[in-house]
């Protein structure tokens, strides 16, 4: 690990202020995984900006049909909401699916967002439900927000704030997890809006995805045989030592059927 210069702002705008005027400074939130990519060497951040005691970042408010989470939730803090859990229960399911408890109690729903892992739960949930993504400068659109590999539609030093979460009429996360880290191999958020259906892919490829083929076909029929037959190709999604473009491609199948069935019981 590289030297770095730590902080511990009281407040957001001074998090905010700090950010820009450091040139190679990093938000830490939950730490589960730029820590280890520090360790690693693969990051080298300058100064570290602490968001833990940033409390109007945390919390969970429901209004209307609306879940509002704030950046610095812990996955743990979702899973156990009485509010998340009557308002989206999918929602609330898949928090409790990350990790080990020590990830779920320290791992944040902003961090896992900023970061975008390839392989993280959230951004099924995020494109599958259609989120609003609320930083210090802006809003943006679920399916604006994911650009690439561990990229984001975020500027430098940007800073998100909280995610708002719409209520489907039904909804359900699946996922084939890797045994060790638990990280989705391949997971898929499908979520009903009455008429409308969102299905949000993660695992597979370079960043979360929509599957359009299985949102037109669910929304004509949403029954686990509307996507039992759909053949999704393996051009560009991801290839490693757990699973072939082929595999994950077929696995995208199997775990969007099974959310379906999920989502009807």
């Amino acid at each position: 690990m590289h030297a770095f210069e730590y902080h511990r702002p009281s407040s957001t705008k001074d998090a905010v202020s700090l950010a820009s005027n450091k040139t190679e400074g990093r938000y830490l939130a939950g730490g589960q995984s730029l820590v280890q990519a520090m360790k690693l060497r693969l990051s080298s951040p300058s100064d570290l900006i602490d968001l833990s005691l940033l409390k109007d970042l945390a919390g969970i408010k429901v209004s209307g049909s609306t879940v509002e989470i704030g950046a610095m939730t812990r996955h743990a803090e979702v899973a156990a909401s009485a509010a998340v859990r009557k308002a989206i229960p999918a929602l609330a399911a898949l928090a409790a699916m990350i990790g080990d408890r020590q990830v779920r109690h320290m791992g944040t729903l902003g961090g896992s967002l900023a970061n975008s892992d390839p392989a993280a739960d959230y951004p099924a949930a995020v494109l599958g439900l259609g989120a609003t993504i609320t930083t210090n400068k802006r809003k943006i659109e679920a399916d604006k927000y994911f650009t690439g590999l561990y990229e984001t539609a975020l500027a430098a030093g940007e800073l998100i704030t909280s995610v708002s979460f719409p209520a489907p009429k039904r909804a359900a996360y699946m996922k084939f997890k890797n045994p060790a880290s638990r990280f989705a191999i391949v997971g898929v958020f499908v979520a009903d809006f009455g008429g409308k259906v969102r299905v949000g892919v993660t695992g597979a490829g370079a960043c979360a995805f929509r599957q359009a083929d299985m949102e037109k076909a669910l929304a004509a029929k949403f029954a686990p045989e509307s996507v039992a037959n759909i053949k999704v190709k393996p051009d560009g999604l991801n290839s490693d030592l757990h699973a072939s473009p082929e595999y994950r491609a077929h696995l995208i199948t199997v775990m969007a059927k099974r959310a379906v069935e999920a989502a009807l019981k």
